[in-house]
Formats: structure tokens, sequence, C-alpha cells
């Protein structure tokens, strides 16, 4: 489920995104891991001196390079090293330690390692635990200078909540920097140092990468300083599920640390920055994913000149459409976004509804969800936006304005509480339903699910106790009757049983704070 006009976080099964940025605090040094991603426009920087000629060989397919030396040369004085100082505290569950795996709260070595998880002063002298006094957390990675008179480009998540920054050259002069501007949805920040000489910068590469390119990653891995590694493009357009943007996928390798810096091609041109890792271990497993280089332009460009990037913003949360919602809704194939919520009081609350498919924004075609995202992210808000939407078979064009994408997400959440089972069965569903007022947190609108048979269409699609259900073929519920007088609507509205046995019912679902469409599907009886 997406949050309002973006994609959904997806939490990988076997593996782990991590971000690649190396922290320490006061008392223990702790690797930090997670992810995030990156964005682009259009600035225009050249090199401060130009690439000596390489000594190459000719292959059946084109001349290719004996090493990587004359380009490291050429590229290396750019990147930097980068020194954070911030006051965040360190998480109290996090025990993440250099060397050794999570450890869960049942684990016996659990309290051995909390104790020096603890930063000094957290135990008073009566031997009884307290807050600790505020304590600096120290945070490193890497940047790239793009122009000589001092912008450097590096993560959002490298320098956020920075109270000290400061770069490290590759011959270890050291200069105080200052933000000058940070993107937090596409992690990207733009740097400043102000000094009375003129630094060694590269540029961004204009053309997009091909997959098996060789590319350079240089950075500051764990804090060692300047670190190339080498490898190719992997994959490009890739989706790690952290908003609508793709990324390069590289094989070279990328560690915590490498956060914010550059990797190049065989010209000494920036493709991409480093920004997250896929990695069950927390080191390089040969997965790593850059923001491109050409996105990347386009939020520097907006940050040197505003220090902020704005968006527009439908005030919707969307999601895909699947074939089962396609043919409940009477789309000939499964395309577009549809719009699981209306935010209130937003940009599109007096003109969508939710249920309605986005296909085309201003004439163009859209695919998915992500597509949408970017599409109305590309635009600027106050401006004006025709949208072509499906509206249960009918078609029709919407003109509206768009909104400033907001900085967090404001969607009610349904708290845990389990349910009695004395819901009233609905069986050619699998479900057992309740009004969802018996139930302390589940809202005074919608029937919530009581019971869902494993074997049934329900259970499948992903349904479960507790959720609720707030709409059936476009008809607000409220009671199980509602339910029942959704489905016969989807039964009357659906094809004849000569040609179709089958009837899929669209229901709108709201599970935790997010709310979705599904559509079950429901064996026709015939006479």
């Amino acid at each position: 489920m997406n949050r309002l006009d973006e994609d959904p976080v997806v939490t990988p099964g076997s593996g782990k995104f991590r971000r690649v940025s190396l922290a320490a605090t006061t008392a223990v040094i702790f690797v930090v891991g997670a992810l995030w991603l990156a964005l682009g426009q259009d600035l225009r920087f050249a090199s401060a001196e130009p690439a000596q000629p390489a000594q190459t060989v000719q292959t059946p397919l084109r001349t290719a390079p004996l090493g990587f030396a004359d380009v490291v040369q050429k590229v290396t004085p750019a990147v930097v090293s980068i020194q954070v100082k911030s006051n965040s505290e360190v998480e109290e569950n996090d025990l993440q330690v250099p060397g050794l795996p999570d450890l869960p709260e049942d684990s016996p070595l659990y309290k051995f390692f909390k104790q020096f998880k603890k930063p000094f002063g957290q135990n008073q002298p009566n031997g009884k635990e307290g807050p600790a006094n505020p304590h600096p957390m120290m945070a490193q990675g890497s940047g790239f200078f793009i122009s000589p008179d001092g912008y450097l480009v590096t993560n959002n998540h490298v320098v956020e909540n920075a109270t000290d920054i400061s770069i490290t050259l590759e011959n270890g002069d050291k200069f105080p920097a200052t933000l000058v501007g940070a993107d937090a949805r596409t992690d990207v920040a733009l740097l400043k140092v102000k000094a009375s000489r003129q630094f060694p910068y590269v540029t961004f590469s204009d053309e997009e990468p091909r997959v098996g390119d060789w590319v350079l990653a240089v950075g500051n891995p764990f804090g060692l300083g300047g670190t190339v590694t080498r490898g190719i493009i992997s994959a490009r357009h890739r989706d790690i599920g952290s908003g609508p943007y793709d990324y390069l996928q590289i094989d070279a390798a990328v560690n915590r640390g490498n956060s914010g810096g550059p990797s190049f091609n065989l010209n000494g041109e920036v493709v991409g920055m480093n920004t997250a890792i896929f990695s069950p271990s927390g080191g390089s497993v040969g997965i790593a994913f850059d923001v491109p280089a050409t996105l990347v332009k386009q939020v520097v460009e907006q940050l040197q000149e505003h220090g902020s990037v704005d968006r527009g913003w439908l005030g919707v949360v969307i999601q895909n459409v699947t074939d089962d919602i396609a043919d409940s809704v009477g789309l000939p194939e499964a395309k577009g976004a549809m719009v699981a919520k209306v935010a209130e009081d937003g940009p599109a609350a007096k003109d969508l509804k939710a249920g309605d498919v986005i296909v085309e924004v201003n004439g163009e075609k859209i695919e998915d969800s992500r597509d949408l995202a970017r599409k109305i992210a590309e635009l600027h808000p106050d401006t004006p936006v025709k949208l072509s939407i499906v509206r249960y078979g009918e078609k029709r064009e919407v003109t509206m304005k768009l909104g400033t994408f907001p900085n967090g997400k404001k969607l009610a959440s349904l708290e845990d509480d389990k349910p009695d089972t004395s819901g009233q069965q609905m069986k050619d569903l699998g479900l057992s339903l309740a009004p969802a007022a018996k139930f302390p947190g589940a809202g005074d609108e919608g029937v919530v699910i009581t019971e869902v048979d494993p074997s049934s269409d329900a259970a499948d699609k992903g349904l479960k106790p507790g959720d609720v259900i707030l709409q059936v073929a476009g008809v607000t519920v409220s009671d199980p009757a509602d339910v029942a007088e959704g489905v016969k609507k989807a039964m009357a509205n659906a094809k004849t049983a000569s040609e179709k046995d089958t009837v899929k019912v669209l229901m709108q679902v709201k599970s935790g704070d997010q709310t979705r469409f599904v559509a079950l599907s429901l064996t026709r009886s015939k006479a």
C-alpha cells in the first residue's frame, strides 16, 4: 500500500536493504544499516582537468582500457570523506555491534551486550538506571564536489540531524561544511564548503549507462578513507520498494560508509550515487544501488536554487491495478493507479473518490502507481492537471489544481484489538463479519472481519481478522447486510453467467493504517 502519492516500503524476506553510512557513539562504535533513495533534474558542471589518454586494447566489439588507474587518478581528488556530529540518541533496543549478529531479547547474551551498549552516565551511582546526559553521535559517509567553488553532494541520511559537518580531502586537508538543503524523500543533500581556494570536481554523465558497462565506486567504507572498487551495471530501473524512483544496480563492492559516494564510468563522469545495499550480513554481497546521475542533478539544481524540493500532490493513497481489480471495474487491462483513499481536505477531495482508477495525466497514459507518483511529483504545486479516470466502468475527465507534497503522512491507524468471533457469516466470501462500531479502535465506519476461511479466496488475497471492509462494489458499508447488498450489485453489474461463471467483487479494505482495494472471486450459482 502506498502512502499519499507514493509506493509502499517493502521489507525483503531473506535479506536486508541497508544504508551504507557508518556511525559511532562516544562509548562504542555502532554500524548503522538501512536504505533510502534519490531523484534528479538538470545541471551543467565541467570537470576541472581533462582525462589523460589511457592505454587500450581492441576487442571484437569496441576499444577497452587495460586498467582503471588513469580514471581513478582523475576523479579521486574530488571525492571526500564526511564526518558528522549530531545529538541523536541510539535506540535502546539497538544492539547491532560490528562483527556480531542482531541479538533477540531472549538471547542469553542480550543483557550482557546491553550493558556495553549503554552510553556513559546511563547507570546512576545507586545502581538504578536513569536517562543519560545528551551525548553526541559521530557518523561518517562519502561525498563528491560538483563545482570548483565548494558545492558537494551526499546522501541526506549521512547529514540528517547534523550539528557539525566536516569533510576531508584525499590529501588529508579538512574543512567545515554547511548544509545548503536536503530532500529526505530522495535521500539527496547538498553541502557547501567555504574556502579561499578552488576544489577539484567531477561532472554528471548525460548518457544513461547500459547494463554491462564498467563502473568505479569511490568512497569512505568503514571510515577507511578513499577506497576504489570496480564492477558493472547489473540492472537499471530497479525498484527497491522505497518510493516511486528507480535505481541502478551495480556489483562493485559498496559497504557502510560509502553512502553519498559516486560511481563513475570510464570517462570519469558520475553515473550514480551510492545509497543502499542489499545484504543479509550487513557487508557487501555484490548488490548495491545507486541513484542515477540524471535524477540526482534535478534535486541538486532545486536545492541549490531554493534549498528544498517542491513536488505536486494529489492527496490520495494509491495502489496498483491487478487483473482481478481491472475485471471488477471494467478495465480492459491492468493499467493505471487505483485511488484507495482520498485525503480529507486534500487537493483531490472534491474530484476523486476511493475506487477511481487514474489512467492518464495530461494525456499521458499511466502504467501503475509508481508511474503516477513520478508524473505528479515532476509537476509543481498549484499547477492545474487534467486526469482521466475510470469510475466503476465509466470514463470521465477531471481537472484540478495540485497541492504541495506534505512532510509526513497523516493516516488514521487501527488499534490492534482482537475482536470476538460472533460476526455474521458470509460463506460465499469465506468471511465472518460484524459492525465496526462494536469494536474499540476500529472506528465508526465499515464492517470488521472476525474470521477468514483459510481455504477461501479472501485468505489468498491476504485478508485477516481485524481488517475493516469500508466499501463493496462502490457501496459504503456499516453492517454485514450492506456487504450483501454490495455483493448483489457486483453480481448484477457482472457479465452474464453464460459468459463468465466467476464474478469479481471489489472491496475497499483497511488494514492497520493502510487502505487498499481487493477483488474477491465469487462463483455465480447457475439456475
